[in-house]
């Protein structure tokens, strides 16, 4: 099965530092297949035998402590999960001169636990919909900073979530075909 792991945390800022070439190399070590990375923000596409998403999140995480010395949070999507939300994602997702970001909520948790935590979205400032394991969501820029979503940092949902802008998860949905 092809999966994707996003990790939250490395990379940022001159934070927590990772070659993406020594995170091939850790996730090839745990047993996975056709291991590949796309940009240095901890983006990991690789085949797996395991079918259980918070076993491979579990194991992910560990191996990365131990390999680096610090702990990350990942999320990880099985590649048709991915290709399935897109395929219904909204209209207006990744469109025109706004902010668009896909939250991946992290197993266990859900899409839906997470909207219901952060709250209806302020439909003047934002739009939201969840596609399980998704929520598309997108703000113009000139009012971001007045949307429920932008203070999703402050949130204890933020520990459940990781995000990637829509030209990333839509290039990440193109490289596991």
């Amino acid at each position: 099965m092809k999966y994707i792991a996003l990790l939250r945390g490395i990379n940022v800022g001159g934070k927590n530092p990772v070659a993406m070439s020594d995170l091939r190399t850790s996730f090839e070590a745990l047993g996975f297949s056709n291991v590949q990375t796309y940009i240095n923000s901890g983006n990991v596409i690789f085949d797996s035998e395991i079918v259980d998403k918070v076993a491979l999140v579990r194991l992910c995480e560990k191996a990365i402590e131990q390999k680096f010395g610090f702990s990350v949070i990942c999320s990880v999507i099985h590649a048709e999960e991915l290709h399935r939300a897109l395929k219904q994602a909204p209209s207006w997702w990744g469109v025109g001169d706004m902010k668009h970001n896909a939250l991946f909520a992290i197993a266990p948790v859900t899409a839906d636990e997470i909207i219901k935590e952060v709250g209806e979205a302020k439909p003047e400032y934002e739009k939201v919909l969840a596609v399980e394991p998704v929520i598309f969501w997108s703000a113009p820029l000139e009012t971001f900073s007045r949307t429920r979503y932008s203070k999703i940092v402050r949130s204890k949902s933020y520990t459940s979530i990781t995000i990637r802008n829509s030209n990333t998860t839509k290039k990440l949905a193109e490289l596991s075909k």
